[in-house]
């Protein structure tokens, strides 16, 4: 839970935000990280590797809407997330 709400505290655009696409590509990306490490431990984990494709197809459904919208907040996301070179 601190890592959720320090990962809000990070990405969040203003005061009360909780939901913006910032935000939510952030909290999608801890959880894909996290997932990614146990499915290398437990291979046969199908269920989990299914709730993790669809993650991944969120966050990138989110990250579309972020670059059409507004480039400048698509690109900080994604350079202070790591996901672009």
């Amino acid at each position: 839970m601190e890592a959720k709400t320090k990962t809000i505290e990070s990405f969040k655009t203003h005061a009360k935000d909780t939901g913006s696409a910032d935000v939510q590509v952030a909290l999608l990306t801890h959880r894909i990280n996290h997932l990614t490490e146990h499915l290398q431990t437990a291979k046969k984990d199908h269920s989990s590797r299914r709730g993790l494709l669809m993650m991944v197809s969120q966050r990138r459904r989110l990250l579309d809407y972020l670059q059409t919208t507004d480039v400048t907040r698509y690109q900080a996301v994604t350079k202070k997330l790591k996901l672009r070179k």
